[in-house]
Order: structure tokens, then C-alpha cells, then sequence
């Protein structure tokens, strides 16, 4: 059988085509396996509380979107248009309250919710889902939100931590996250918890320049999913 210039005649390639849709469609279950899961904080009780430098107490949740109440999600909606919105009007993508609100209350997302432990107060808040990224099982945080009055107090890297937990004990591959280039204070908070940027992360040319990237941390348990 004829071989074509690269070295793969058309059997081969619906072989791999093949192996390519069965792996894809393994890592769909194994997405699919963590989303059946109403509460993966419930085996963690370790992560469900914790204490600021400062003293104050904060009790953790983990909720899908369709099991918190309306009121609180108000109150999610509201920390991340008061702590994004000037830096989202200060690139091309703009703040749309009505286009962040449909993203935050879609029906795959999930938040990692900090309240104050005595007044219940919300302090701070990730929006996360479980998905395929380029065809590989991650974690995916589209949002880590913190009070400017629990800020520097730890709260926002033990959050972090209990993202990789949930990830990684489910057997997501990566935590990937989505950083504003503006943001410098979340690049180098992400950077010294040892997020890299992603081979998914666009490149600047002398065409095109982006104001976002995207930061990952790999599944060390797993093997490299390329």
C-alpha cells in the first residue's frame, strides 16, 4: 500500500482517528463521572473551615449553580462586577452585566463559596466546572474572587488548594484558569502557587495580540495527556 509524503497511508490515519475518538470518549466519562458529584467537598472535612491570619473563622461549600440561593448568588455576582469590571473595560472584552450574569449562572457551573463563619457574610467566592479542554479532562476556574477585607489573609491560596483537591481527586489532568494580562496582582499570585502558562495559551504576533492568558497546573498522579 502506498504511502503518502508523511508517512501515514489512509488506513493508519482512520486508526488513529479511531483511538483518537475512543480516548476522547473515555475522558468525557471520566468528566462526566466528577459532575454526578453534588458536593465534592463532602470526604474533605479538613477544608471545609478556615482560619484567617487575622483570627476570623471562614466555613467553605461547594455548590452547583442550581443549588445556591438566589440571594447569595446576588451577592457573587455583585464581588466580581465590583472587583472586574474596570479591568474587563480596559480590554476589548468590556463588561456586560447581562452576558457575565448567563455565565455565571450556567447550569455546569459550580462555586467554591467562603462566608464568614459567625455572620455568614459572603467573603469569597470561585466559579469552577469540569470539562474538556482540547479534548483533556481539567478543572477549569473562570473565577477566584476574594473581599478586599480577606485579602493577604491566606484565604485565596487555601482556596486554590481545595480547586487542585476537588480537581485532582476526581482525575482532572490540569486546574487551567484564565488570567487577564492587566491583572498583575492574580498573574503573580498565580505564579507563586506554580500555575505556568499553558501550551493553550495564545501567542502574540505581529498580527494579532491578546490581553488574556492562561495558566495551568498539571495532575502529577496522571501522566502528561499529550
Amino acid at each position: 500500500m502506498s504511502r503518502k509524503p508523511n508517512g501515514l497511508t489512509a488506513k493508519d490515519k482512520r486508526l488513529l482517528r479511531k483511538e483518537r475518538q475512543k480516548q476522547v470518549s473515555i475522558s468525557w466519562e471520566v468528566v462526566q463521572k466528577a459532575n454526578a458529584i453534588t458536593n465534592p467537598l463532602e470526604k474533605f472535612a479538613a477544608f471545609r473551615e478556615y482560619k484567617c491570619r487575622n483570627g476570623s473563622k471562614v466555613s467553605l461549600v461547594s455548590s452547583p449553580v442550581t443549588e445556591l440561593d438566589p440571594k447569595l448568588f446576588d451577592e457573587i455576582f455583585n464581588l466580581e462586577r465590583d472587583n472586574m469590571r474596570a479591568l474587563y473595560e480596559e480590554c476589548e472584552w468590556g463588561w456586560h452585566d447581562k452576558k457575565k450574569r448567563e455565565e455565571m449562572a450556567d447550569d455546569r457551573a459550580r462555586y467554591l463559596v467562603a462566608t464568614d463563619a459567625e455572620t455568614g457574610d459572603l467573603l469569597a467566592f470561585s466559579h469552577y466546572r469540569f470539562d474538556l479542554d482540547f479534548d483533556v479532562e481539567v478543572l477549569y476556574c473562570y473565577e477566584l474572587q476574594l473581599k478586599y477585607s480577606v485579602r493577604r489573609q491566606g484565604l485565596g491560596k487555601f482556596m486554590t488548594q481545595i480547586l487542585e483537591l476537588i480537581a485532582f481527586s476526581n482525575s482532572m489532568r490540569k486546574v487551567v484558569l484564565t488570567v487577564l494580562k492587566g491583572n498583575r496582582e492574580a498573574m503573580d499570585f498565580f505564579t507563586s502557587l506554580n500555575y505556568e502558562l499553558d501550551e493553550t495559551s495564545p501567542l502574540d504576533d505581529a498580527f494579532e495580540t491578546f490581553s488574556y492568558v492562561i495558566m495551568s497546573k498539571r495532575n502529577k498522579r496522571l501522566p502528561d495527556p499529550r
